[in-house]
């Protein structure tokens, strides 16, 4: 058992930093509160909570712009042996377009105890990206002779291809910070130039890898006040970086408020209500800082979140991230 806990941390921090400093890369579902589950941009996320948990995210972009996306997120997880394991497994919908793509992930985290209130955790996701572009639902207003160009006849064929990825993620009951790939695999999507064959290619390079570095705190001023800041950074070859920042408070263990910044993108609110211990409520509405504003009536997002006990007698704790 040690050897291969051993051989786990080699290969994560191996899979992580391999072309770090080479950071196209495979775009993925984009929510303004991320914070309250990473687990689909990092695996090591699993059983970070001290019970199961149970996430659902919808998110409207850019609302009454053609073509926007519309993005629908499950996750659920929760730790095993004790909590120095975690499991979990997470699913993804996004249309964009013409595209329609589903992800479905299985996630494994070993977690270390470093202190007496921190834990590192190893993980590694694995699971399959489908997609589909219906091409049949793009309006054609070029039309040669009567007839419709064959490639916007009908749809693509159904492509399924596999993916992982992995991540590091270390946390105590007021902070946490984590690093993560969670696909390490390129998957595109090729046609033949009379449409008559849709495939797909994987290869693996480094050098198109998607890096996430989140990190975030919790603040307690007195009784009735929490502040909580996160931060996530992501990285992309031939793209600026993005850089997501929140602040938010915590009134009376009930309500949170918040705002956040997305770099040269959005501005948003954050509104959560915590209705009890277990249930987290939330809500996000981003106003766009770029020109697709003139065009939308901004970004909606909801959030439910569910804490499961495993026994009838164990106190559940709020958690804040």
């Amino acid at each position: 058992m040690k050897r291969m806990n051993k051989n786990l941390v080699v290969l994560t921090i191996a899979l992580l930093f391999t072309g770090m400093f080479q950071v196209k890369a495979q775009f993925d579902g984009m929510f303004t509160q991320y914070m309250f589950n990473e687990m689909f941009i990092n695996p090591a996320y699993a059983g970070s909570k001290e019970a199961m948990s149970a996430t659902l995210l919808h998110r409207q972009q850019w609302v009454s712009f053609p073509g926007r996306p519309i993005t629908s997120s499950f996750s659920f997880h929760g730790p095993i042996s004790n909590g120095k394991m975690g499991l979990g497994i997470s699913f993804l919908n996004e249309k964009v377009g013409a595209l329609n793509r589903n992800l479905l992930y299985g996630s494994y985290a070993y977690r270390l105890k470093t202190s007496e209130t921190g834990t590192l955790a190893l993980g590694l996701m694995g699971g399959l990206d489908n997609q589909v572009n219906r091409f049949d639902q793009i309006k054609v207003t070029d039309v040669v002779g009567g007839a419709v160009d064959p490639n916007f006849s009908t749809s693509s064929m159904n492509l399924v291809g596999g993916n992982f990825g992995t991540g590091l993620y270390y946390s105590t009951k007021n902070y946490y910070a984590g690093i993560s790939i969670p696909r390490m695999l390129d998957n595109q999507v090729k046609q033949t130039w009379n449409g008559s064959r849709t495939y797909m290619i994987t290869s693996l390079d480094p050098k198109l890898f998607t890096y996430y570095l989140t990190a975030g705190g919790v603040y307690k001023v007195n009784e009735d006040l929490r502040v909580k800041g996160t931060a996530m950074l992501k990285m992309v070859k031939n793209a600026p970086l993005s850089l997501d920042v929140t602040a938010s408070a915590l009134i009376k263990e009930t309500l949170w408020v918040g705002l956040a910044y997305r770099s040269n993108s959005a501005l948003s609110l954050i509104l959560g209500a915590q209705v009890n211990k277990q249930l987290l409520v939330s809500y996000s509405y981003d106003y766009g800082l770029n020109s697709i504003q003139k065009y939308s009536n901004g970004s909606h997002e909801i959030g439910l979140n569910y804490l499961f006990s495993y026994k009838s007698y164990k106190a559940i704790t709020p958690r804040y991230f």
